[in-house]
């Protein structure tokens, strides 16, 4: 294929898109195939020769759509919709055309500039203080490993980039079990291991015990660990627990220790004020994530992490060999702010999306998210033998169906029927139907499809 090709394909997979996403409503969300199915309809290897690109698109037309999880259908409740906006799937166009690599602002100027300007204009849609600043990683996995391993260094005065692990005295971090698995992952990629990942307990709202806290670092600290950060939920996966982000960041000032906040999910709704009561003191986090991938309509892969003072992270992460070295000053080098070298430009689409929808229009989008989960629990609730066992925060809720064996069996009916998606979690013990509201394009009349599916096959 060459240029002039690809502007006649780049128009025919504009049509095809168009159509697909016209069409999303009337396909199952999850397909119905089993595994092996699409490799099945692939070559054993690749051909010598070239295939023509008329092909190669009816192959891709036969095989994959109907071989897809649709990420943007609008009755995808599971997880958290990976949300692509058209303006975003406009802007990742344009990305991929220029195929910039920026690592450097010498390599990619615009990319670096537009992501600075980006960064301050989310900070204060989200209503930080003037003092963050930001980069754009691939996910939040990423921006939670790095911070831990920012927390690991400082905590050993950089002696672990220098010297290595080995005789190093034991560290120790404090989350939730409402936090991330990425939280678990991160410590075993920085070798800090799991068993000195510390578990604080949580109250009644499933929030982490301050006092608890406070005490568990002063265990440690008695029995010769080192305390080396704190990681604090804003909205957890499994049923959007909410820590007391203030009050826990005030047990980890007064030990000296970091603080990272995730917000994966939750955080773009803090771009309406009337929900920041809900990470009350996050102002005084060191670091703070949140995925616009996820529910402010960015193309995946998008995620923003703020930090009160970059350098610790920079000293960290950051390399300086001869042939990065440039000339230019006062502007970052955001490779060093995380672990790959090479980014992408994923700033564009920030940009573009802020734009063609304001965020008067995401946050009437957000809103409205809130409104229909709640009046889906309130429906769900009323089905006879349904329990919500976890109310609304924001947009997710958990159900259950009986026992753990009826909650399953339930969720397989839901998943083979095709109309809406649904995922597990478990939370005290019980299997439960977690729902989550926040695809960019669902509606009203969307989201009350859940009920409706539930009521009519919990009694099959």
């Amino acid at each position: 294929m060459n240029h002039d090709e690809l502007r006649h394909w780049s128009k025919r997979a504009a049509d095809w898109a168009a159509d697909y996403h016209a069409g999303l409503r009337q396909r199952p969300v999850r397909p119905p195939v089993q595994p092996g199915t699409v490799a099945a309809a692939l070559p054993e290897t690749a051909p010598e020769a070239p295939e023509p690109m008329e092909r190669i698109f009816e192959d891709f037309e036969r095989i994959v759509p109907d071989a897809m999880t649709h990420w943007q259908h609008p009755r995808f409740f599971a997880y958290f919709p990976a949300n692509a906006a058209p303006a975003s799937m406009l802007a990742e166009q344009l990305v991929n055309a220029m195929a910039c690599q920026a690592m450097l602002w010498q390599t990619s100027p615009a990319a670096t500039e537009i992501e600075m300007a980006m960064m301050r204009w989310l900070r204060e849609a989200l209503g930080l203080p003037p003092g963050f600043t930001g980069t754009i990683h691939d996910s939040a996995t990423t921006a939670t490993l790095s911070a831990v391993l920012t927390m690991r260094e400082r905590a050993l005065d950089w002696a672990g980039v220098e010297q290595g692990l080995s005789g190093q005295p034991r560290l120790r971090l404090y989350a939730s079990a409402e936090t991330h698995s990425s939280v678990d992952k991160a410590v075993r990629i920085a070798g800090i291991g799991q068993e000195n990942l510390v578990k604080v307990p949580t109250d009644h709202d499933h929030a982490m015990r301050p006092g608890a806290l406070a005490g568990a670092i002063a265990a440690d600290k008695a029995a010769g660990f080192v305390p080396a950060g704190v990681i604090l939920c804003a909205g957890g996966t499994s049923i959007g627990a909410f820590d007391r982000i203030g009050d826990c960041i005030a047990v980890a000032r007064a030990h000296d220790l970091m603080t990272h906040v995730d917000a994966a999910w939750a955080g773009s709704a803090m771009i309406c004020p009337e929900f920041r009561p809900l990470w009350q003191g996050v102002e005084a986090a060191d670091s703070i994530v949140f995925n616009p991938h996820k529910w402010l309509g960015a193309q995946f892969d998008c995620a923003v992490q703020f930090l009160a003072d970059p350098g610790p992270q920079v000293r960290t992460l950051g390399l300086n060999p001869a042939y990065l070295v440039t000339a230019e000053g006062g502007v970052p080098d955001y490779n060093a702010w995380t672990v790959p070298l090479g980014r992408r430009f994923r700033a564009l689409k920030l940009w573009f999306l802020l734009r063609a929808y304001g965020l008067d229009g995401l946050r009437a989008r957000i809103r409205n998210h809130v409104a229909w989960a709640a009046e889906a629990a309130r429906a769900i609730a009323d089905i006879p033998g349904c329990e919500v066992v976890t109310g609304p925060s924001l947009s997710l809720f958990t159900f259950a169906a009986g026992d753990d064996a009826a909650t399953e069996a339930l969720l397989k009916r839901i998943e083979a029927d095709g109309r809406i998606f649904l995922s597990p979690t478990r939370h005290e013990g019980r299997s439960l139907i977690r729902v989550q509201v926040g695809q960019f394009d669902c509606t009203a009349e969307d989201v009350a499809m859940i009920p409706r599916v539930v009521a009519e096959l919990i009694r099959t």
